[in-house]
């Protein structure tokens, strides 16, 4: 994308953050990440907190990480306990771009269990970026609650976290296996199939669970 002398200038380009056509916008992220400042970070994640386009809101998270995490980390903490859905969203997805462990205690059990699809699935990602090592069980553990939970895609996010814990992970899905819950029971078959399979896609490996589950199995003889 080609930046226009208007967009050069980073002030006006904090302005069209509020412009109401999506492209103006679009550009005034890339030109205020393009041009880093500390006084506009607080401007980037208000507005990435109310931002209806998804590929807009992906530049404002640019915009922040291009920012020294100086001024961005505890900015972006705090936004995690925002009253607003997107607002807390869009931090952990930022927080999960930054990769700064220093971030960790953001992803308390509450976030992980957020109300809210999008928000929990952001806290998932971002969670198994900043663990720090040594912690990786009793994450596993605090995902594996959320099993079953929510629609295709939200179990998936699930999946690729739990997934990303690698060895971490085996024990709780084993003991999920046999949850008396059939979803969870199916949920977590799906997922182990994934960690020793990455190419048998999440669908085919549902499938398959479901179908030990309506046998009254928990796959322990298929390993």
């Amino acid at each position: 994308m080609t930046m226009t002398s208007q967009d050069a200038d980073p002030m006006r380009a904090l302005r069209g953050l509020e412009d109401g056509r999506a492209s103006v916008r679009l550009r005034a992220a890339l030109a205020v990440g393009s041009a880093p400042d500390p006084r506009f970070v607080d401007k980037l994640v208000e507005r990435s907190a109310v931002e209806p386009e998804f590929f807009v809101r992906d530049m404002l998270t640019w915009a922040l990480t291009r920012h020294p995490v100086s001024t961005t980390l505890a900015r972006l903490v705090r936004e995690v306990g925002s009253d607003r859905a997107q607002a807390r969203s869009q931090a952990l997805h930022t927080l999960s771009k930054i990769g700064d462990r220093r971030a960790w205690p953001a992803i308390t059990r509450a976030v992980l269990r957020d109300a809210d699809d999008e928000v929990a699935r952001g806290a998932w990602r971002a969670a198994v970026v900043l663990v720090p090592e040594g912690e990786e069980s009793a994450l596993a553990a605090a995902l594996a609650t959320q099993l079953g939970r929510g629609d295709r895609e939200t179990q998936l996010s699930l999946s690729r976290a739990l997934i990303a814990l690698d060895e971490a992970v085996v024990e709780v899905l084993d003991a999920a296996t046999t949850a008396l819950d059939p979803i969870v029971r199916a949920h977590a078959l799906a997922t182990r199939r994934l960690l020793h399979d990455p190419d048998a896609g999440f669908a085919p490996a549902v499938e398959e669970a479901k179908r030990v589950v309506a046998l009254g199995g928990s796959g322990h003889g298929g390993r």
